[in-house]
């Protein structure tokens, strides 16, 4: 253990060459890591969901989902009223609030 620590002093002691200097920052110059190129909030969005497939899947799927349930086509009313017959006020009014 005592050489590997006279070692260390020894080469802590001695000043390294300027050339070895330039060297060693010419190399980590040559490794170091270029800035990535910017993207687009649309890539990065598409990469985050796995993709730009499954992007457009969700996407469909979300705007599918919104017409569906503010315009409620006639056929799909049709399935509604088959399996419940019974009319179900999914969004109630207020107005038992109001009286007196």
């Amino acid at each position: 253990m005592n050489d590997l620590d006279d070692l260390f002093a020894l080469a802590r002691a001695e000043e390294p060459s300027p050339a070895l200097l330039a060297r060693i920052l010419a190399d980590a110059e040559a490794v170091q890591a270029k800035p990535a190129p910017r993207r687009s909030r649309w890539r990065f969005l598409s990469v985050l969901l796995a993709g730009a497939g499954a992007f457009g899947g969700m996407a469909t799927a979300a705007l599918a989902g919104v017409w569906i349930g503010m315009a409620e086509p006639a056929p799909l009313a049709a399935v509604t009223e088959a399996f419940l017959p019974d009319t179900v006020d999914l969004i109630p009014t207020y107005e038992f609030l109001a009286e007196e």
